[in-house]
């Protein structure tokens, strides 16, 4: 005999899969900050991709790269970017979203800080741009992660993720390019800010999805 899913264990089981996804996620990302910590040097995938990279600069890529460059970090990427997505978010009526946007936001760049921190990681020597210290994880990277997750969290349509991802991988290749980050900084950046999105989306996740069903429910 099968146990009825009532609502309430809808929900549990709802929130399961984002609280182990993420929590793995950040798990991960942990283990590669103190492998890369611990370890003397770059990796050899780290030192070959940047390699290959340098390798094939020139003013054509130059560009898009220093686009993508003040596009997500600075005042610009830091401030101005989520504040706007929030704001657009208020003004069509989603509280709840514009909330959890914000947190995801400012959680993903305050843990940023301290792996940055803790773990101390040098920047490539080649770098087209200056950049604070510590390499690990690329704040860039969790930052376009925890943007286009959260974003596709809230509105649920294939082409949001399909921009995300490409607006994620994207970041990762210019911050490689710029040589202001290892790869296995991009990819410790890109399990950090997905991971933020998808733990914090859990607590919040009846709200934002009653949130978003509203005007559905009152079309009926």
């Amino acid at each position: 005999m099968t146990t009825p899913i009532t609502p309430e264990r809808a929900r549990k089981v709802s929130r399961r899969w984002p609280i182990i996804s993420g929590g793995t996620a950040v798990a991960l990302a942990v283990t590669l900050g103190l492998l890369v910590a611990f370890r003397e040097g770059p990796y050899g995938f780290d030192t070959e991709w940047l390699d290959e990279l340098v390798e094939h600069r020139n003013p054509f890529w130059d560009a898009p790269a220093l686009a993508m460059n003040f596009l997500g970090g600075g005042w610009f990427g830091i401030f101005v970017v989520p504040i706007a997505i929030a704001v657009t978010l208020l003004l069509i009526k989603r509280r709840w979203s514009a909330l959890y946007f914000v947190l995801a936001t400012i959680v993903s760049a305050g843990l940023v800080q301290l792996l940055k921190t803790l773990f101390g990681r040098d920047r490539p020597l080649d770098m087209l741009v200056s950049a604070d210290p510590g390499s690990f994880p690329s704040g860039h990277v969790a930052n376009a992660a925890t943007m286009a997750v959260a974003l596709a969290i809230l509105f649920q349509r294939v082409w949001v993720w399909a921009a995300g991802g490409a607006y994620v991988v994207l970041m990762m290749l210019s911050r490689t390019y710029l040589g202001v980050h290892w790869l296995s900084d991009t990819v410790g950046g890109l399990l950090l800010g997905a991971a933020v999105a998808i733990l914090l989306w859990a607590p919040l996740a009846t709200r934002l999805q009653r949130e978003w069903s509203a005007p559905a429910a009152k079309a009926r």
